[in-house]
Formats: C-alpha cells, structure tokens, sequence
C-alpha cells in the first residue's frame, strides 16, 4: 500500500501536512491573487515531492514567464511535453515562452505542433498568425486569424490581430471593421482603440478619428494614453513628455520583434551613429568609463558601448524591453525606471551618458536635460539623437505618430538652461519610417562644472 505525500506549507513544525492537491489549489489560488512570493514556494515544494505533476509544471512556467524567466518557464513546460508530448496547450504555452524569448522559429513550429494536435486550438492559431505575420507571410496569417476568430468570436484580442494583418494587407475597411469589433467586445483594449484612431488619422478620416477619441474618452475619460493619442493625432496641445503608460505598452508590445523591426525593416541608424561621433571625443577603449544607456531598450547600444565601460548601467521604462537587454550580456546593471526619476537620484556618477531615440518621447527637455547635468561627472558627455522639427515650429512638436520632434534652436536653449556645453550638434539620417527617411539631430555636449 502507497502512503500520499504530505506538504507543509509553512515552515514551522506546527503546521499542517496537506496533500499534494490542496497544496496545488492554494498555489493557485494565491498565484490568482497575485501572491507571487509564496505560489512559487508551494508550486517548488510541489515538485521536490511531486516532479512530474503536471499542473504545477504548467502555472509555475506561467509565473516564470510572466516575471520575463522566460529560460526558468522554458524548462518547466518541456518537463511537461517530456511527460505528455501530445498536450497541445503545453506546445502553445512553450511557443509563448519562446516568443518572447525572440525565439521565432522555435515559436512557430511549437504553436504548429498544437494545431496539428487539436485544430481548434483558437489561441495556438492566433499565436500563430503573430509570428507567421511578423516573417510576412501574410496570407497564411491570415488564414490562421480568420480560423481562430471563427472558433472564438468574442474574444477582443484576436480580431485586433486580425485588424492589424489587414491593414498590413492594405484592407483598410476590413481592418476598421476588425478594430472596431474588438472593441466592442472589450471597451477596455487600449490597442484597439490606438489602431482604430490611428489608421482613421491615417486614412485622412479625420472627422471619424475625432468620433473615435470622444467615444474612448467618453468610456474612460482620465486614460492617459487616449488623451495623449488624440492630442498626437488632432493636434491638440500637448504634454511635456510621454505618458509613461504609453511608452510601456509600445515597447513592452514591440520587445520581442523590436531589433528585427528597426534594423531590417526601418534601417535604424542611431546607435552607430552616437558610437562614430564619440569615437572622435572618447578615449581608446580601455574598459575605463561608467557608462549609463538612458532607454536602453534591447540593448543595441550594449556591445557598442562595453570596449569603453567600467561599468554599464543600461535604464527603460519597459520590463519586455530590459528582458531582452539582459539576455544580451552587455550590462553591469539593468533598472527598470523613468528616466528623470532615476537621473534626478545620481549625483556625479557617470562619464558618458548616450541616449539613442529616446528623448523623443520628450517634448520638454529642460528636466531631463538638468536631470542628466546632475548625474554627469565634471567633465563628463552626453551623446543624443532627437527628431528635426520644421523650422517653423517654435520649440518642440507632438507628431501622428507619438514622438516628439525638436528645433535644433530649442535644443541649443535647453542644454544651456541645463548649464551644458553644446560641442557638435549634426543633422542625420536616423531611420526610415513609411518608406520616407527620418531625419534627427545628433548631439554631443559636456558637463563643463567643477568637482564639488
């Protein structure tokens, strides 16, 4: 006769022994709750008396993925296919995992692997269509949004996708018509409505657009990104930055395409641009300098930037992005962070700061620019790229697009109210952006004050 393995949930002797299943259930339920701390410990004390149990393989590779241990969720959910390779949900699941590890072939063959095992798999087609649609191969992302939308037409999120695969395609109407269902299921899917505004503004549909923000507002009236994106697309008055909401949905969405985006598609410059300029002005690469990559997303300036650095703190605003930073072992230090805050918190700290198309989502540079005075050493650099403004504008822009762009005579402004010293201040290409070159300034300046 087998005896059932007891657990201990807590750690003092007087607790009581439950079974593995109870166990499980509060797990969960405490994962459900966010309790994320204590699920892991249970779901880890699970498997060190339980390790082929399925379920708590299952959740606690959904709480590594989530908490970006994309490698530690990776592991978990193959246990799982070691033990019952025909789980189709584990194949999705693995692909998600592998997804966002930029993994895309991997992705694509796991949520293939749960189609062939159950065809009316709707997530595992949708997951699919993502990845079939970032490769452009188009018809057959659609094929899969339209499959998984006809198993699960009320889910919001599939007919987004499928919206923006026929925008792609340039079925604009059909992809309105998408956008527009989705959030009608799901008022609260701030990714429809931006497409939906979006590709109205686009379109020249103006008077629609303008119909569009009311709506959204009218449903939830303080929501930052909806203020910011109607005055983005209507010319509204603008805020001196970004909402921080905003930038952390764009990069967080983009993260896991974000290098194959830029580089292969928008012939994204800036990062060889800062690295050529401060090759003139910086010493040999002697791994002598404290280096800070302000908005480091991925990490493309990481390598260019490592032959000269002591240290190399690369800071975001969006956890996919400094996920996928991480992975490149560029950094000494990743922080997740608002920019100003964290300059505002270093005093003489750094030797070279480089921000490459970030402040961009800054229309007032003044406190960022002040902010980053204070963090420079005597002495020290500052090396960044900013969107041209037409000389008209007075000082600074909000764009359709969500970026801010620049006057090179409020630039000049800005770094003297921040007690900086222009040195070269160049106009360059940055990238492409709907076929048309964007066209930016690229700064170097110094940090001109003494040693306190």
């Amino acid at each position: 006769m087998t005896t059932e393995k007891r657990i201990h949930p807590e750690s003092s002797t007087g607790s009581i022994a439950l079974s593995v299943e109870e166990t499980f259930d509060v797990a969960l339920k405490l994962h459900q709750s966010s309790n994320l701390d204590t699920a892991e410990l249970l779901y880890r004390r699970i498997l060190d008396v339980a390790p082929d149990h399925l379920n708590t393989l299952n959740f606690y590779g959904l709480l590594c993925h989530h908490q970006q241990r994309s490698l530690e969720a990776a592991g978990l959910i193959e246990r799982i296919l070691a033990i019952d390779p025909d789980n189709a949900d584990a194949h999705n699941n693995l692909g998600n995992v592998l997804d966002g590890l930029g993994r895309l072939p991997d992705a694509e063959a796991c949520y293939r692997n749960a189609v062939a095992l159950n065809p009316d798999h709707a997530p595992a087609l949708n997951n699919l269509g993502v990845v079939l649609a970032a490769r452009k191969a188009m018809a057959e992302a659609l094929d899969a949004y339209h499959r998984a939308v006809e198993l699960s037409p009320d889910v919001a999120n599939f007919r987004y996708n499928l919206g923006n695969a026929l925008r792609k395609c340039g079925q604009v109407d059909d992809a309105l018509a998408a956008y527009r269902k989705a959030v009608e299921l799901d008022q609260a899917h701030v990714g429809a409505w931006q497409a939906l505004s979006r590709t109205l503004t686009k379109a020249g549909r103006t008077d629609e657009a303008a119909g569009v923000f009311d709506e959204w507002l009218e449903k939830d009236p303080q929501n930052p990104i909806a203020l910011y994106q109607q005055a983005a697309c209507m010319g509204l008055d603008a805020p001196g930055r970004a909402p921080d909401a905003f930038v952390r949905k764009t990069f967080d969405e983009m993260a896991t395409r974000f290098d194959e985006h830029l580089l292969e598609k928008l012939d994204y410059r800036a990062p060889q641009l800062l690295i050529d300029a401060l090759s003139a002005v910086l010493p040999v690469p002697d791994a002598s300098l404290d280096i800070l990559d302000a908005g480091c997303g991925t990490g493309l300036c990481g390598p260019l930037l490592k032959p000269y650095a002591r240290k190399l703190v690369g800071v975001d605003l969006s956890a996919g992005m400094l996920a996928r930073a991480k992975g490149g072992n560029s950094y000494s230090e990743l922080a997740l962070a608002e920019l100003t805050e964290f300059l505002d918190n270093m005093k003489n700290e750094y030797d070279l700061i480089v921000s490459a198309d970030t402040l961009c989502y800054f229309g007032d540079l003044e406190p960022v620019m002040k902010a980053a005075a204070g963090a420079l050493k005597p002495d020290g650099i500052l090396a960044l790229t900013l969107e041209r403004a037409e000389p008209k504008t007075e000082k600074w822009q909000l764009t359709a697009n969500g970026r801010y762009a620049h006057t090179d005579r409020y630039v000049r402004s800005a770094l003297a109210a921040a007690g900086l010293t222009l040195q070269t201040m160049d106009s360059v290409f940055l990238r492409k952006e709907g076929g048309q070159p964007v066209t930016g300034h690229l700064v170097t300046v110094v940090n001109r004050k003494a040693w306190p």
